[in-house]
């Protein structure tokens, strides 16, 4: 493979609306970027009949994979029972060097599972880890972890304040990215034995450690990584999407009560614009498997075409940056120093 070109795995099949979202997102990132190559994994008729009507010049492969995970299947099915699905194969290639990076909207739990499987976390990782951008009043910050450990001791926190921060020194180019755990509260009295240890390490390590937030505070702009346990950051995660599509429908019915609200409506247009642009979810979609020998993309199941690229682009973005290497590297300095 030439060193300058990326070459990105994407599972066809996975997510609510596979083909449909996955191949026009392709086509979308193609037309973004010259150094590209994909290879689009899935029934290769499907594919196939997809992209009948656009002209790849020789930058799309597609591989046929007879198999696919449905949102239901437990990851120990998918990982034993199912070698030949979408998701599966999307993963080998990255293992066989064909790509370097996988993209898939696929069951969280078997991504990981399988994911973890072939490609082994780096030294010094115990379990990987599920983080994406979120904004904030001030930009974005890193949340980690999201899904992937219901679970988390002292030291797996701590591992994910490393690699939160190593992502974050790379992709927004801060040296020294402000690190914070999340917590019931500020005071050193608050949260249970795991995050109280936890945030003894981080202080006495070189990271940027600021101490406490509380779950209104990851929208401050106040920290850069954002550390928890996967229970709490996935419900932190859906609750504000929640919120955010709440206020958006609320917003709706209120412009629609009556004429004036709905005069006011249209004069208001570019900011509720505007408004819908900086919360959309869509935007931010692309979550990183943090601490595997490789880089894979979970993107989220309802992700229409849109979404779906944008979490190609992460793909793209941390092959550039070198992700995996970066955090290894630096893994050792850090873990010593603790």
């Amino acid at each position: 493979m030439s060193t300058d070109r990326i070459t990105i795995a994407l599972d066809v099949m996975s997510g609510d609306e596979g083909v449909d979202a996955v191949v026009p997102a392709a086509i979308e990132t193609l037309d973004k970027h010259n150094n590209v190559d994909l290879i689009l994994v899935g029934d290769a008729d499907a594919i196939d009949a997809k992209l009948a009507d656009h002209k790849s010049d020789g930058r799309i492969e597609v591989r046929h994979a007879s198999e696919v995970v449905t949102m239901d299947d437990p990851p120990a099915l998918a990982l034993r029972g199912k070698r030949d699905s979408s998701m599966r194969q999307a993963i080998n290639t990255v293992k066989e060097g064909a790509a370097q990076a996988c993209v898939s909207a696929g069951n969280t739990g078997a991504l990981m599972a399988t994911a973890r499987y072939v490609l082994k976390t780096l030294p010094g990782i115990d379990r990987p880890a599920i983080s994406t951008a979120i904004p904030t009043v001030s930009g974005h910050t890193h949340m980690l972890d999201l899904g992937a450990n219901i679970d988390s001791s002292a030291d797996h926190l701590f591992q994910f304040a490393v690699m939160g921060s190593v992502l974050v020194n790379a992709v927004d180019n801060l040296d020294e990215p402000r690190v914070a755990l999340l917590n019931i509260g500020e005071e050193a009295i608050k949260g249970n034995d795991q995050v109280k240890e936890a945030s003894r390490m981080l202080k006495e390590s070189e990271l940027n450690y600021v101490g406490y937030i509380e779950g209104d505070g990851i929208y401050s702009g106040s920290a850069d990584v954002v550390v928890c346990d996967g229970f709490v950051g996935n419900i932190s995660l859906k609750t504000s999407e929640g919120v955010a599509k709440m206020i958006a429908h609320f917003m709706r019915e209120e412009f629609k009560r009556g004429l004036l609200n709905k005069l006011s409506g249209v004069i208001a247009l570019p900011v509720i614009n505007a408004f819908k642009k900086r919360i959309d979810p869509r935007r931010y979609n692309g979550a990183s498997l943090l601490g595997l020998q490789g880089i894979v993309i979970k993107s989220h199941g309802s992700a229409d075409s849109f979404s779906f690229q944008r979490a190609i682009e992460i793909a793209i973005l941390e092959v550039t940056k070198n992700i995996p290497n970066q955090i290894d590297s630096q893994l050792e300095r850090h873990l010593v120093s603790s």
